[in-house]
């Protein structure tokens, strides 16, 4: 078992429960306490995936698009028409959906995506199989509420970039729900507490998890692809490179000489030359890397097997959501708690950094985060950093009171 950065005793004792479980395991340095496997964990068992290791919000992940603009051509549309960041920031708003239950409006909207003729949607029990696909039809491309965002960055030469941060909205989350259920005794679609449910892949439930697993990433990638190309549309830009990852989902890889399912859960992987795009806050950098060059026989290439080939996937939290907000009586609104952090506070902080932001809970604020180059630092010569992205554009759900 391998650590990187320092965390609370809470996420660790979590993590030594995952690891009396699997054959390896590991924190990334952005880590803290989840559901079960704590948000950051890497861990790998023989023929077996654990249900609450991939999470509610299966196949999560980012995708980053470097476009064929620069940072000055953001101020021309073609015709001469003044282009404004906070006037993208509108457009990005009205075109694309976000929100608990939000749907994809847009006429290009990708519901007719080869993955719905997947025969994997077998494994969804017949009377609840329509509702779920019409459910999935709907929401394909839409970004959901939360940290998930879309983005307009420029590097350290002026070049934008766009990214998004999303995952597999309620068709993955109906799925990891109700295999918690049938790992518990109860059928689909039952309510149960969060609790580890590992099943043999060779099981008939372990089989069909699986194979929902996986659609699950399909339909993830083409809503992240979808998504991040509107917006470059939006943009008005090319694209000339795309950048993008899962980070809560679980792979068959070789590791140690053996063969595993390696189950990340809010990790990135980071095999040496595969880049990734990872986020640090609505008022921070993000980052595009990828996994080192090492010797095999070198510090650094230990370093990369123990963390199974994985690196963080954001900066981390280090405040709760309801720490951060506060809390209201759900019926009279009334305050019961005061929040940590004022959306005066928020607002703030992103103005001093030049950000243009549309939506956003102050359980998001920038003051509930760890600093990311704190946590790549954390994780040592595993990683380089191939580009830094400054945030200009920064589009969520949420902005309510």
């Amino acid at each position: 078992m391998h650590i990187f950065g320092q965390h609370e005793p809470a996420t660790l004792e979590q993590l030594a429960r995952v690891a009396r479980r699997a054959d390896h395991a590991a924190l990334m340095a952005d880590g803290h306490l989840g559901y079960v496997m704590p948000i950051g964990g890497v861990a790998a068992y023989r023929d077996q995936v654990s249900v609450a290791g991939v999470g509610f919000d299966i196949a999560c992940g980012n995708a980053a698009i470097r476009t064929d603009l620069a940072l000055d051509d953001l101020a021309e549309r073609p015709g001469g028409a003044r282009r404004t960041l906070s006037g993208l920031a509108d457009e990005i708003r009205s075109t694309l959906s976000f929100g608990v239950g939000g749907v994809n409006r847009a006429l290009d909207a990708p519901n007719d995506h080869p993955l719905f003729a997947d025969p994997a949607w077998e494994a969804v029990p017949a009377r609840y199989r329509s509702a779920l696909m019409a459910r999935a039809r709907k929401q394909l491309g839409s970004v959901g509420s939360g940290n998930h965002y879309v983005d307009i960055f420029a590097d350290e030469a002026d070049r934008i970039w766009v990214g998004v941060h999303f995952g597999s909205r309620g068709f993955g989350h109906t799925v990891a729900s109700s295999f918690l259920a049938i790992g518990q005794g109860a059928e689909w679609g039952a309510r149960v507490p969060e609790a580890e449910v590992i099943f043999d892949l060779e099981a008939p439930a372990g089989h069909d998890y699986w194979r929902l697993m996986k659609l699950a990433g399909r339909y993830a990638y083409a809503g992240r692809e979808w998504a991040v190309r509107k917006t470059v549309e939006i943009v008005g830009g090319r694209e000339l490179e795309i950048v993008h990852n899962h980070h809560n989902f679980a792979w068959e890889e070789r590791h140690f000489g053996r063969d595993y399912v390696v189950v990340r859960k809010g990790a990135t992987p980071a095999f040496p030359g595969q880049k990734g795009f990872v986020g640090g806050s609505m008022g921070d950098n993000a980052v595009i890397l990828e996994g080192a060059h090492a010797t095999p026989e070198s510090p650094t290439a230990e370093l990369q097997m123990a963390a199974l080939f994985s690196t963080v996937h954001g900066a981390g939290r280090v405040m709760s959501r309801t720490a951060a907000r506060g809390k209201r009586h759900r019926r009279t609104g009334k305050v019961i708690r005061r929040g940590k952090v004022s959306r005066e506070m928020m607002k703030r902080w992103v103005d001093d950094r030049g950000v243009i932001l549309r939506g956003g809970g102050t359980d998001e604020s920038p003051h509930v985060y760890r600093r990311l180059p704190d946590v790549l630092a954390a994780q040592g010569d595993t990683i380089a950093v191939l580009h830094t992205l400054r945030p200009l554009v920064v589009v969520m759900a949420g902005g309510g009171r």
